[in-house]
């Protein structure tokens, strides 16, 4: 009776505790991804830090659960206002000790990022065990414990994934949205230390009659799972499990062109089907206890089969349905089969932990392999593998893996023809996967590319898969860097396809561009008209992603970057590398920016990254960069700096002022060459057209149209054609989480 009442109170304490749980993960990486950078290797660190904090709280609340005299309510509640407590000042705390440690080593950032975090998640991963610890004294069931309150905590995640996709970061920003998860915590811990004081007679009964007496030493031996073997299984689902995370979220990541959304939209799925898995598998739990229990390993071994399978299926389903479904529909397939294999945990839990007061302890150190088997597949698909194989192949990697986990289950209770049957099936299984990859995978991102415009003639004239991200080329050479427009392979404005005047430009408003930095090289097409700016005497460049050094070679347009003196390509984070390296200043800082929409992207049109940018200028220098027509972009850019020019889309900002010289740039256009070769011939009347069509551009920024969209506009103008737009700050995220999401 007690176990029915204080399981849905406990559930909905957990659910709550799930909620802020995961704000303060999105928040906590964001903000550090913006200390340390946001490539591969720094992602690596940071969510691997924060998953072996979540295993080491586990260990740590193991450790207390076995302990009758533990109230655990009462510690569960302690737990809830310290998390809140940290929320509140967590921040400030990254923050402060980010300016002073952004410029260190890789392995000095990992131990800082260890160390910011280890607190938080230490107390966040202890909660599970005791609370589950809790529900076993009232209970005596240690699968259906942990199926309810994963279920419930899990969800609770999803439902923050949900509404931070919503309103939750578009409205509260990251201060605002970590206040939030801070005040629930609060409540909880204030709700979870209230019920104690009013049942902690109860809870002292409840611990005292779980102590080990023979019974519950006899069932020990009665487990079918013998506990070494759990914790191998626990690790190798967690591997599975978040190596298709990673898949999953490279796929929905092209496909979306990077949105910030799109990542909440897809762990809410994930979320979802764990939690559906874990509720699953309570009643299942209920329904094979005790001389039964054996006949539990029978559906673990069916539901990693066919969690596996499903698994497999999901990435080329979801490519193959974008011709005529919307990328938000394709999600279902992402909880059903995260629903499968959310229930394995519990079971595994079931068949190999007994109902006595170790049960939290027991718990611990299978959540812990879990979390190891995890940052494994992370380290291991993330890092390692996808700079060597594709999608598909790491498909066939998981889903062969989960098939010999489900056969070694089927060992433990099935023998002779029954036995062999379930191998022969495995194999049969591993064997038509292996077979059926090469054309269920075929032109998979093309399909995501293109959607409902997909033709079967469409192809990549090149694809390049990295742990960096995903490269395709179209046959007529446009770029296409994770799933979104990023240039195109051409650098001569007599056939300018992809708007290279802009780069030609340079020379109307910037009378000595003698040290350049140039932050993004994708194609090189920019970095080709820069390098070849006659004042230029060097350049650096920064990007974030090697592949595209694979690519340039491949376009005679602008292979001879990479061959040219005066470049030097450094591969890094931008912003990380404007960190750490303080003393660099240049005449002129470019970046041909991506949409303001994208992940991550306000990290390169925030104040606080103007202001970082503006400590590289030398006097007169300039800072020119893509808005991509986002006019809070150019109010903020405009307002950080006294001067600004916008040219189309770009917008230029100083200190000094900024005047637009057509006679000066006629003289740097009439000189201009790319390896050797005259960019305008004078003597053919068409480049002599062109070129004053070019410079016919000057003439916009003091005309009465100059706040058209293909013009040049001054400052005052582009303030007062803004005015009342919000400025970008590393706080509120810019747009990255309004509407502008790719279907």
């Amino acid at each position: 009776m007690r176990s029915r009442l204080a399981l849905p109170w406990l559930c909905v304490l957990f659910f709550c505790s799930g909620f802020p749980a995961l704000i303060y993960q999105i928040i906590w990486q964001r903000s550090l991804f913006a200390i340390y950078g946001i490539n591969i290797e720094s992602v690596t660190i940071v969510v691997s830090a924060f998953m072996l904090g979540l295993g080491v709280g586990s260990f740590l609340g193991g450790f207390l659960s076995k302990s009758p005299r533990v109230p655990l309510l009462a510690t569960f509640g302690g737990i809830e206002l310290s998390i809140a407590l940290f929320g509140v000042f967590s921040l400030r705390l990254f923050h402060a000790v980010g300016m002073y440690t952004a410029g260190a080593h890789q392995v000095i950032t990992g131990l800082l990022t260890f160390a910011l975090v280890l607190l938080p998640t230490v107390l966040m991963g202890s909660t599970l065990p005791i609370l589950v610890a809790h529900l076993v004294r009232i209970s005596g069931n240690v699968g259906s414990s942990v199926g309810a309150l994963y279920f419930a905590n899990t969800l609770g995640s999803a439902v923050a994934c949900l509404m931070s996709a919503k309103f939750i970061m578009r409205h509260f920003g990251e201060s605002g949205s970590v206040y939030v998860a801070a005040c629930i915590n609060a409540l909880i811990g204030m709700l979870a230390l209230s019920v104690h004081f009013l049942i902690r007679k109860q809870e002292v009964r409840s611990a005292e009659s779980s102590q080990p007496d023979s019974a519950t030493a006899a069932q020990r031996y009665d487990l079918p799972l013998l506990f070494p073997w759990a914790l191998v299984a626990a690790g190798i689902c967690g591997f599975i499990s978040l190596s298709y995370e990673i898949v999953w979220y490279r796929v929905y990541s092209f496909a979306s062109g990077s949105n910030a959304k799109a990542f909440a939209l897809l762990l809410a799925a994930y979320l979802e089907g764990i939690a559906l898995g874990s509720l699953l598998s309570h009643p299942l739990c209920q329904r094979v206890s005790g001389k039964k229990a054996p006949s539990a390993l029978g559906g673990i071994a069916a539901f990693a089969i066919a969690a596996n399978i499903f698994s497999f299926f999901v990435a080329p389903l979801m490519a193959l349905g974008l011709k005529s479904v919307v990328l938000v529909a394709t999600l279902p397939l992402i909880t059903i089969s995260t629903c499968l294999l959310g229930a394995l945990f519990p079971l595994i839990c079931h068949v190999s932990i007994p109902a006595d007061y170790r049960a939290g302890a027991r718990l611990s150190y299978l959540y812990l392999s879990n979390i190891v088997g995890s940052v494994s597949g992370t380290l291991l698909v993330g890092f390692v593998l996808m700079d060597f194989w594709s999608i598909r192949e790491i498909s066939v990697l998981l889903a062969s893996m989960g098939l010999v986990l489900g056969v070694g289950f089927a060992f433990t209770v099935l023998r002779g023809f029954r036995l062999a049957g379930a191998i022969a099936a495995a194999l049969a299984g591993a064997l038509l996967i292996t077979v059926s990859s090469k054309p269920l995978f075929a032109r998979a991102y093309e399909r995501m590319l293109y959607k409902n415009s997909y033709q079967e003639s469409s192809q990549f004239a090149h694809l390049i898969e990295s742990k960096g991200g995903v490269i395709a080329v179209s046959p007529d050479g446009i770029v296409f860097g994770g799933g979104v427009y990023d240039g195109r392979f051409n650098t001569s404005p007599l056939r300018d396809t992809n708007w290279i005047t802009r780069a030609y430009a340079i020379g109307s408003f910037h009378p000595h561009p003698r040290n350049v930095l140039m932050i993004g090289l994708s194609s090189g097409s920019w970095a080709q008209v820069v390098a070849n700016h006659p004042q230029l005497q060097k350049m650096t460049i920064v990007e974030i992603n090697p592949a595209y050094l694979r690519l340039i070679p491949q376009y005679p347009q602008v292979a001879g970057l990479l061959k040219n003196p005066k470049v030097k390509i450094v591969i890094d984070d931008g912003r990380r590398w404007l960190v750490r390296n303080p003393s660099q200043k240049f005449d002129l800082i470019v970046m041909n920016t991506s949409y303001f929409w994208r992940e991550h992207i306000s990290n390169l049109l925030s104040t606080e990254f103007l202001q970082l940018a503006r400590q590289h200028l030398l006097p007169g220098g300039v800072l020119y960069y893509n808005t991509t027509w986002s006019e809070e972009a150019q109010l903020t850019g405009a307002t950080i700096y006294p001067y600004a020019l916008r040219v189309i889309n770009f917008l230029a900002v100083s200190d000094s002022p900024i005047y637009v010289d057509k006679d000066r740039w006629r003289t740097v256009l009439e000189q201009y060459a790319i390896d050797g070769q005259p960019v305008f011939n004078l003597t053919r009347p068409a480049d002599r057209q062109r070129l004053f069509e070019l410079l016919s551009l000057a003439d916009s920024v003091h005309s009465k149209n100059a706040d058209q969209p293909m013009a040049m506009e001054y400052a005052d103008t582009l303030r007062q054609r803004c005015r009342g737009k919000r400025l970008i700050t590393d706080d509120n995220m810019g747009a990255e989480w309004g509407d502008e999401f790719p279907q």
